[in-house]
């Protein structure tokens, strides 16, 4: 659907133009806009590269399994009704992990095999169970220590200090994540899924 809705104002921005004489200016914009798009992406790379290659290194030292540790009693609180030796745990640490280092690109897969491990749990498959919810909330407000996106996109337009935003970032995070935590315990004590 938002591929039609953005299709559709391509279409009406050119016929626009053309009407009133300025197509000129839409070829520019295009190319405007797709020279900034790769100049953006090559920024991102650059450092989503760096922090993929921290994590790894992290987690071949073990650095990342003791962090799963540490993260361990809090996500068996999250997610009760998920067994501690089932795999999906394992994705749902990695996943919260990653998203903890802003990663969400690296964090997006582990969440995928997490719900799909989830899935195999779940005794009405056509309905989400408590924990997707829960990892749902959680993916989508995780707490962030370090915005690697943000930080990058910043670098790339010329911040004179690209990390001042850590500090308000991880606040934020905090907040966003706490309020999900609080709305999904409502709502399973509310209506009981």
């Amino acid at each position: 659907m938002v591929n039609v809705i953005w299709f559709g104002l391509i279409v009406i921005g050119v016929i626009v133009a053309a009407l009133e004489g300025n197509l000129q200016a839409v070829n520019e914009a295009a190319f405007e806009g797709a020279k900034e798009g790769v100049t953006i992406c090559f920024g991102l790379i650059s450092i989503l590269v760096f922090w993929l290659g921290m994590m790894k290194i992290a987690r071949e030292s073990g650095l990342l399994e003791t962090f799963a540790k540490i993260l361990s009693p809090v996500a068996h609180r999250l997610f009760p009704d998920v067994p501690k030796d089932h795999p999906a745990m394992g994705y749902i640490l990695a996943n919260m992990s990653a998203n903890l280092f802003g990663l969400g690109n690296a964090a997006t897969p582990m969440g995928i095999k997490a719900m799909e491990e989830l899935q195999k749990l779940n005794p009405h498959k056509e309905k989400a169970t408590p924990a997707m919810i829960t990892l749902m909330a959680l993916n989508t407000s995780s707490i962030t220590l370090i915005p690697t996106t943000v930080i990058a996109i910043r670098l790339n337009y010329g911040s004179s200090n690209a990390v001042e935003i850590v500090g308000i970032t991880l606040f934020a995070t905090f907040c966003s994540t706490l309020i999900a935590v609080m709305l999904d315990r409502w709502c399973r004590r509310r209506y009981g899924y």
